[in-house]
């Protein structure tokens, strides 16, 4: 590490109100302010945003996944071409999911070892093999800020003994990456992942053997893969004090709007999620006032703005009765303005529950938004 890079991964918390947290963390490509709500940009994009509507809109870090970079265009055409961020025009903090997910949701299309785990590509039926190590390589040829480790994530309903079995493999694969890739080996960071199913005992085990092993930060994966929410905060809030204090967590694919101020409400940091995008090409919008689907009729003459309360391009600019023509046409400008607005809104939310912590009045502002959602919007 040079000198022009001192200080990267130091992560500062500024304030704590309850377990809510106001940090910040230092990475090569910028400061990353939590809570943070990072848009979802599989491919190399955010679909159907530039990246001028991401800074638009505040986004200060998003994701990628090393699965799909891998498979196109390559993560040897990345590190030609200087980066993904060089790539895609971005100069702002990357993290990398490791592809863990996708890989293991291949079902019949893959198969596990000690090693690794072979797979099919979706695209072309083509054999690949993962390791941690070549997780980690692609990772760096990527040139993302923040690179995470290859996990398995155990299918919701998996028993004790597949989850224990799973929880050693995760482990060791974790240790691999990190002896891969030391800390002051680079200028990307790397987080490691708690896994466990749903098992407190399992997940107590998780986090004891992760955590002593020298990551940037810490996060909660095998979650939201089809359980209730109440499982979900269960296992969430029985997690969270398990993680080191100084460390940013991450709560890995969990995105409803109340279950980031859930999470923030337990101690988290950092959320991902593609459901503001997936929504908003579904015509699902949140607003201040609720949530609503812009298909439904009543919005057909409705010449008001879609959220009085929000300053994104799409609110400034358009009706409730252009945005429902546009996406009852199936015009691609739809998804583009509905998905200006959703991902506003949810890096809204987080940067709203920061200045409420800053301000001592989280829990009245987590109180004030569960009232409005509870009652299921317009």
């Amino acid at each position: 590490m040079t000198d022009d890079n001192k200080g990267i991964g130091v992560f500062s918390i500024e304030c704590i109100d309850g377990r809510a947290r106001a940090g910040e963390l230092i990475t090569v490509h910028g400061r990353v302010r939590t809570p943070v709500f990072m848009p979802v940009g599989t491919q190399g994009s955010v679909k159907s945003l530039c990246p001028e509507d991401l800074i638009s809109i505040q986004t200060s870090i998003i994701l990628g996944n090393t699965y799909h970079l891998y498979l196109r265009p390559g993560d040897n055409l990345l590190a030609e071409m200087g980066g993904l961020g060089r790539f895609m025009s971005w100069n702002r903090p990357i993290l990398t999911d490791s592809g863990g997910f996708q890989v293991f949701s291949l079902s019949d299309l893959r198969k596990i070892s000690d090693d690794g785990v072979e797979f099919s590509s979706h695209i072309d039926g083509s054999r690949h093999f993962f390791t941690p190590e070549k997780v980690v390589a692609i990772q760096n040829n990527i040139g993302s800020s923040i690179m995470m480790v290859l996990d398995e994530c155990v299918p919701y309903g998996a028993d004790f003994q597949y989850t224990s079995r799973s929880l050693k493999l995760t482990t060791d694969w974790a240790s691999r990456s990190r002896n891969f890739y030391p800390p002051g080996a680079g200028n990307q960071l790397m987080f490691g992942i708690v896994q466990g199913g749903f098992f407190h005992e399992l997940r107590k085990e998780s986090a004891g053997q992760i955590t002593d092993i020298p990551f940037d930060g810490y996060a909660l994966g095998g979650l939201s893969v089809g359980e209730s929410k109440e499982e979900m905060l269960d296992i969430m809030h029985y997690s969270i004090p398990l993680l080191p204090n100084e460390k940013p967590r991450y709560l890995m694919g969990v995105g409803k709007p109340m279950d980031i101020l859930e999470g923030i409400n337990a101690g988290i940091d950092m959320f991902d999620c593609v459901l503001p995008t997936r929504n908003a090409r579904n015509g699902t919008l949140y607003t201040s006032l609720g949530q609503i689907n812009i298909k439904r009729a009543q919005f057909k003459r409705d010449d008001s703005s879609l959220d009085p309360n929000c300053d994104c391009y799409t609110c400034q600019k358009f009706s409730r009765s252009y945005l429902r023509h546009l996406y009852m046409a199936r015009e691609l400008l739809a998804y583009s303005l509905n998905s200006i607005h959703n991902l506003r809104f949810f890096i809204n939310l987080a940067d709203r529950a920061r200045q409420a912590i800053f301000d001592g009045r989280f829990s009245k502002f987590f109180r004030e938004f569960k009232d409005i959602f509870a009652s299921g919007g317009q």
